[in-house]
């Protein structure tokens, strides 16, 4: 049997990942475990959450699909993917899968380019209309200024263990990320060492990328890399 865990990125929670753990239930009968990191949730509470928690949270759920289940597979978005990494490089996982890994952060290009649109939809009198101006509504005045600081520890942290994951690893990267640079995915594949991995790149997803334009194709595309056997596994860059 085969046991999923599925981490959500910063300031987020299992609602940014939902069109691919839905995909995932409906096509395999595999355990899917999606815990919401402290603090993190459709209501942000992060004004004493820390670094360790979060890491604490994700190793236990963990812990817990590995007493049950032979197979394991770790999926990990944003900063949820550094904490993937982190797992996988510390205990003995089947698959990973690193959704715009916060390894590196901040695109201020693109994020230029993101603030042209909210303008432009602003003048137009839709920016309401506009998702990314109501996602990142939502976190204004949500994120204290300390959390921020525990995320940098995190990644702080978390990056000294990829060189330590040589699991078979597929690293999904939207080019038109607004948070994290699209290079950091050459970032993530010359840091980490397995001799499996596919590299793949998004031309019209942003940082969201499992609630982007490019999310059935991405669905697809992790579904196949997990289900398909080691022997089977071709490194590819796209």
């Amino acid at each position: 049997m085969i046991g999923c865990l599925i981490i959500h990125g910063f300031t987020g929670g299992p609602h940014e990942l939902e069109p691919l753990t839905n995909y995932l239930k409906t096509n395999t009968d595999w355990h899917i475990s999606v815990p919401t990191l402290p603090g993190h949730g459709e209501k942000l509470a992060l004004e004493n959450a820390n670094y360790k928690s979060w890491l604490e949270t994700a190793e236990d759920s963990l812990k817990e699909i590995k007493e049950k289940y032979d197979e394991i597979y770790i999926i990990g978005f944003s900063m949820g993917g550094m904490i993937a990494a982190y797992l996988a490089a510390k205990y003995k996982v089947d698959k990973l899968v690193l959704l715009a890994t916060a390894g590196k952060y901040l695109s201020f290009k693109q994020i230029s380019v993101d603030i042209g649109y909210m303008l432009k939809d602003g003048l137009s009198g839709k920016l309401e209309q506009n998702k990314l101006f109501r996602h990142y509504k939502r976190k204004m005045g949500s994120v204290p200024f300390k959390a921020n600081l525990e995320f940098l520890k995190l990644v702080r942290l978390t990056r000294k263990s990829l060189k330590n994951v040589d699991t078979p690893v597929l690293i999904a990267q939207g080019q038109m990320d607004n948070m994290v640079p699209y290079k950091t995915a050459y970032y993530l594949d010359k840091e980490i060492p397995s001799k499996k991995k596919e590299v793949v790149f998004f031309e019209r997803s942003r940082h969201l990328i499992c609630l982007g334009n490019d999310k059935d194709t991405l669905n697809k595309m992790v579904f196949e890399f997990l289900r398909k056997r080691p022997s089977t596994t071709q490194a590819i860059t796209n």
